[in-house]
């Protein structure tokens, strides 16, 4: 039984949070800080509703580092879950090492003037954490954290090294509105228009933002789009996979997405350089982001599934020569509603936040220093996945994919 405390108050905490209330065991004490307040009163009311559980609220600056060592050694977590923007990582990380206090997060930190994803900065943690005796666990959402464990899991059940891996990550889901970001737009946004990276040869190849299609029949959805984009777990899996010769990530996007994302690009509402408005400096996509409908509000109208999973290719396990295995999750946007009042996206990133923190408050992940979700033993998570809510499926594939 433990005492957590969760940073941020979007669909994703809100998510985190219920499971850990309904899974009153583990964590038997929650603590919710947020920006706002309100939003965290929001979540403490709807999990009282729910599950009877009482989650105590407050307000904080994350990026205040004084003030996230004074809250910490007010509340006396065991660990402190991260479920703010990715600009926060560091001070979150520099609180938890000050208070002396273990840290996850499920995005890696990136500048807020430069949309870069690179989990350097915080690799860099690294001695600090483990000289200080604790332990920083990255990136333990859906994708990166998922993925990387699913990954890990067919290295260690079915092959023997993977030579190739494509992450397809699909939402099916219709909420209805002419143009919403189903997690932070501000974080969707700089993460879509960026150019796109993919691990070759021993070295990742930058080709244009959108520059490269294919179409894939989904299990739940039906044939999607995809776009080849870059994401913080091809970074991860290179390293701790260095057979790899190819690793790419693939996300699907809708026509009127697209059609909608081009115009504010064109426009410059996308920038993320300051710009002078009425004598006050103001960035393009953070206002865009202030007028889009929140992901968290998105819930009650989405319909339909989000499928996400990788497909290995490599020397099989058992000698047989080689294999390609394709590991998913399907996740009902109704259903995740029905039990927490949230959509797929942020339930398929929350619950993992969840698990991830059990695995640390348990013991059954370990280690002083930073640590990556390739490093740790995949199973006690991949069951954990089957039982709260994000049941997996693997099967064998003719051959590699091709495309």
């Amino acid at each position: 039984m433990s005492t957590v405390l969760v940073i941020g108050a979007g669909g994703v905490s809100s998510v985190c949070v219920h499971k850990m209330a309904m899974n009153k065991e583990i964590f038997s004490d929650i603590h919710l800080a947020s920006r706002t307040k309100s939003k965290c009163d929001a979540i403490a009311k709807s999990v009282k509703e729910r599950t009877g559980a009482d989650i105590a609220t407050y307000e904080i600056d994350a990026e205040e580092v004084p003030a996230m060592v004074n809250l910490i050694r007010k509340v006396q977590p065991s660990l402190v879950v991260n479920l703010a923007l990715p600009y926060q990582d560091l001070p979150i990380m520099d609180a938890c090492l000050e208070a002396g206090v273990d840290y996850l997060d499920t995005a890696n930190y990136e500048p807020k003037d430069e949309a870069k994803f690179e989990y350097k900065w915080q690799w860099a943690y690294h001695d600090r954490f483990k000289e200080a005796g604790l332990m920083a666990l990255l990136g333990s959402g859906f994708d990166p954290g998922v993925t990387s464990v699913f990954t890990m899991w067919l290295k260690k059940h079915m092959l023997k090294t993977i030579r190739q891996l494509d992450i397809l990550d699909c939402n099916g889901g219709d909420h209805g509105q002419a143009f919403a970001t189903n997690f932070n737009p501000e974080i969707n946004i700089r993460e879509v228009t960026a150019p796109a990276r993919h691990w070759e040869n021993g070295e990742f190849i930058e080709t244009p933002a959108m520059g490269s299609k294919i179409t894939f029949d989904f299990e739940g959805v039906g044939e999607k789009n995809a776009y080849m984009m870059y994401h913080e777990e091809l970074e991860s899996l290179a390293k701790f996979n260095p057979e790899l010769e190819r690793a790419r990530f693939w996300m699907t996007f809708g026509d009127e997405y697209i059609k909608h994302l081009t115009v504010l690009q064109n426009v410059g509402m996308t920038r993320i350089d300051p710009i002078k408005y009425q004598g006050k400096e103001i960035i393009p996509l953070q206002f865009l982001a202030a007028v889009l409908p929140k992901p968290e509000s998105l819930g009650e109208t989405t319909k339909g599934n989000t499928n996400i999973g990788v497909i290995a290719t490599g020397e099989a396990l058992d000698g047989s020569g080689e294999k390609t295995f394709y590991i998913n999750n399907i996740c009902s946007h109704e259903k995740a509603y029905e039990e927490t009042g949230n959509q797929a996206v942020s339930y398929t990133t929350g619950v993992p936040a969840m698990i991830g923190s059990a695995m640390v408050v348990q013991g059954k992940w370990t280690g002083d220093g930073v640590f990556n979700m390739e490093e740790m033993d995949p199973d006690p998570f991949m069951d954990m996945l089957n039982q709260h809510g994000l049941p997996w499926q693997v099967e064998e594939l003719d051959g590699p994919v091709d495309f």
